[in-house]
């Protein structure tokens, strides 16, 4: 495999990688709030529903942070074969986490509504933190498994060369090619159907309750719906390199600005939506973070108003 130069000149790098790296440290700020906040209230450590959202936001963490990294190294550091495939390994497979804890966070959703007396026996903490271990591994087989076509099909001496580290640039074989399609297809199958069916099933529910339950089965259907936009912005970035292919084709001279602008708006900025869609709306969650980074007239009421934190939730 054949390395290649970066097209940019000094400032365009520098511009994009200050962007990136700005962008990154401000998502990882906020989201580093809502993770300090669940780390400092018991009651969200006892709630399945938070386990899972507090699992999709240090997850965002993650791939954010390294895929900011690697783009930063690639270009200022030449990277060789071995780094490259862990850090690409990393990224991957946390990419492939958020759309199934989204998955894994309706169906939660759904019990809660359609299924609530058998709610406390199905969605405990221990079986959340089993389904984020399943999740782990579910994303991590076909990502490792891109690593094992490379050892199987190129020499070792591969490893010590210098690469762009950009996933088609390194897994570029047609057993990759086909790897990919397959697992994106069925990833993105499983989700959108798992949030299709839960929604619906919310949403027969909301009419058939009574008044009092209402509120909670809307915010549930209105959870779900969010599960489902944000499952979309996840999606682009499987779609990115289609969407690269199209924009480079008809405007090669931008090649540059259109593969920086892609990256930003399908790896970056989806990594804000999980604090905006839930920590926000969420009452319970919203409440203690203001208890924790609020203004000093809210910090000196903090002893008071600690106990009347209203226990109502969004999510």
């Amino acid at each position: 495999m054949n390395t290649t130069k970066r097209q940019d000149s000094l400032n365009d790098a520098f511009a994009k990688n200050f962007v990136s790296f700005a962008f990154g440290f401000i998502i990882n700020c906020i989201n580093g709030m809502f993770v300090y906040t669940y780390f400092k209230s018991v009651v969200f450590q006892q709630d399945p529903r938070y386990v899972l959202y507090i699992h999709l936001v240090i997850n965002d963490m993650i791939m954010l942070t390294v895929t900011v990294i690697l783009q930063i190294l690639t270009y200022t550091v030449p990277l060789s074969f071995a780094p490259c495939c862990v850090m690409l390994l990393i990224t991957i497979t946390t990419n492939k986490n958020s759309p199934l804890n989204l998955a894994g966070m309706a169906v939660e959703r759904y019990i809660a509504v359609c299924r609530p007396l058998h709610h406390a026996q199905l969605c405990t903490v221990q079986r959340a933190y089993a389904l984020i271990a399943l999740i782990w591994a579910v994303s991590f087989i076909p990502s490792i498994s891109d690593v094992i076509i490379l050892l199987i099909i190129q020499p070792l001496s591969v490893f010590m060369k210098n690469v762009i580290c950009y996933p088609s640039s390194v897994y570029n074989t047609p057993y990759h090619e086909t790897q990919s399609l397959v697992v994106q297809v069925l990833l993105f199958s499983f989700v959108f159907l798992t949030l299709i069916i839960t929604y619906l099933k919310v949403l027969c529910a909301a009419r058939a309750v009574s008044s009092s339950n209402q509120a909670s089965a809307k915010n549930a259907r209105n959870t779900i719906l969010l599960h489902g936009v944000q499952l979309l912005i996840c999606m682009l970035s499987y779609i990115s390199p289609f969407i690269n292919l199209i924009l480079v084709t008809a405007w090669p001279h931008k090649r540059t600005v259109i593969l920086f602008t892609t990256f930003l708006f399908t790896n970056l900025l989806p990594r804000l939506l999980s604090p905006l869609i839930y920590g926000v709306r969420d009452q319970k969650l919203s409440s203690h973070f203001r208890l924790h980074f609020g203004c000093k007239s809210v910090k000196s009421g903090g002893k008071s108003r600690k106990r009347t934190v209203p226990e109502k939730h969004g999510l």
